[in-house]
């Protein structure tokens, strides 16, 4: 199969570094060891090209042990199996001495299923990175992974994307430290629960769900972890349409990792979300559309979350905050980042009320070029305004001048410690204009600084 890479344009064929001024080939003369720490720099398809060089080379690119390939990079799909087979050697007393093995692949509904059988034949007893990735497949074109790989005790990196991930009654993966799991079909959601909390020293969880994927009730329970991140999607280019032609009233997140730093969830429409043991959390984002059932479980989830340091929040977020103020007070949040309306702007000093020993807020005027519903009144001013505020940016380039310059001068005007206001503008507002104007505002700190960008 060498043949298939060797062909095209750019070959190893021709003389280059690492032959001197007479000609003599030095690099053939390392040790097979030392050739093949050379061929990881390269990919994998550079590295099969070099078995053209000569009699000698031939082979030395089946002692690599990484292998990273797409079914795209080979004629087709029955090229792609045969090359894998090929390099994974078949036959062989010996395991394979794989550390890491990637697999992007594109196959249609008839072409044959081979990826189960190679993790089953690469899964011990080195094997240390394993990514497989199907893209878009039909659900039932999905390959069910072989029950090797849950006891693959040498694995630290898994990502597993459009796979199926079927019955099995024990893990053992005690050194994985990072897993992916995008678009994968579970037996039920006691499968997938055990899988995480199997993982004792799993560090960082990676979660897109997909809606039919036979879990509703995703529970994630881990001593070790740190980070994770959740969204729902089908990964299809209509995905909106795809998500909306399922119920979600009866799903639901539950997370209790007492060591958990930074969350992620972004488009997670469950609409019941409890977090237990949530105070080592740092960091958390909000993304795009949140889902909450009722105002009780509002309240509950933003509670749980209020021993956070760091927050960055959508305009969603925002609007289902807006209906539950005052929140619980966030005592130790220092920096924040959100998107707001512009018929949402009223609720703003309100809104930061909850955040007293704020140090740095980033706000994202989202779509301010609409007609205002009603004047903004900015006139309550927050704790954290009198007392701490030392940073505030106006981040966007749709929004228009006079609704940016109302929002500035109320920072400007109240925030005692602010020591700089930075604001955007877009290509079409005349900066020097907008620059003098905040220049002539009255500002309560004598050392803030405007920035116009």
């Amino acid at each position: 199969m060498e043949e298939s890479f060797s062909k095209e344009k750019g070959k190893c064929g021709q003389r280059s570094a690492g032959f001197s001024s007479a000609g003599e080939d030095m690099i053939s003369k390392l040790p097979d060891s030392l050739i093949s720490q050379i061929l990881l720099c390269l990919s994998t398809k550079e590295s099969v090209r070099t078995s053209v060089l000569s009699n000698r080379w031939k082979s030395l690119w089946r002692l690599i042990p990484v292998l990273d390939l797409a079914s795209s990079e080979l004629p087709d799909y029955n090229a792609f199996v045969s090359f894998i087979d090929s390099f994974l050697g078949f036959g062989r007393e010996d395991k394979s001495c794989l550390h890491k093995l990637k697999l992007v692949i594109h196959k249609c509904e008839n072409d044959q299923s081979c990826v189960t059988r190679w993790i089953d034949f690469v899964a011990t007893p080195k094997l240390e990175h394993l990514h497989v990735d199907f893209g878009l497949v039909s659900r039932e074109c999905m390959e069910v992974m072989p029950l090797s790989l849950y006891v693959c005790e040498t694995l630290l990196h898994l990502t597993l994307n459009w796979v199926s991930l079927g019955w099995f009654k024990s893990v053992s993966l005690p050194r994985l430290k990072t897993m992916r799991l995008e678009s994968n079909i579970y037996a039920n959601e006691a499968s997938l629960q055990l899988l995480i909390s199997s993982c004792p020293v799993l560090e960082d969880l990676n979660i897109v769900r997909r809606p039919d994927d036979n879990v509703k009730v995703l529970r994630v329970h881990s001593q070790a972890l740190t980070s994770l991140s959740m969204r729902v999607g089908g990964g299809h280019d209509d995905d909106e349409v795809y998500i909306e032609d399922f119920d979600f009233e009866d799903f639901a997140v539950l997370i209790d990792a007492p060591r958990l730093k930074y969350l992620t969830f972004d488009y997670e429409l469950s609409p019941s979300k409890v977090i237990s043991n949530s105070g080592s959390l740092t960091k958390v984002n909000l993304l795009g559309c949140l889902c909450l059932w009722d105002d009780l479980v509002k309240r509950k989830f933003f509670t749980s979350i209020s021993g956070v340091k760091d927050m960055n929040i959508s305009y969603d977020t925002f609007e289902i905050i807006k209906t539950i103020m005052p929140l619980a007070q966030f005592c130790n949040l220092s920096c924040l980042e959100a998107a707001v309306l512009p018929d949402s702007l009223g609720s703003l000093p309100r809104f930061l009320e909850s955040f007293p020993n704020l140090k740095s807020l980033i706000l994202d005027l989202c779509d301010c070029t609409l007609t205002l519903r009603e004047e903004i009144r900015l006139s309550f001013v927050p704790q954290c305004l009198l007392s701490s505020l030392g940073f505030v940016e106006l981040k966007t380039s749709c929004c228009g001048t006079p609704t940016k310059m109302e929002v500035a001068s109320y920072f400007a005007k109240n925030a005692v410690m602010l020591k700089k206001l930075v604001l955007h503008l877009s290509m079409l507002e005349e900066k020097s204009v907008v620059l003098r104007d905040l220049l002539a505002l009255p500002r309560r700190s004598s050392t803030c600084q405007i920035i116009v960008c």
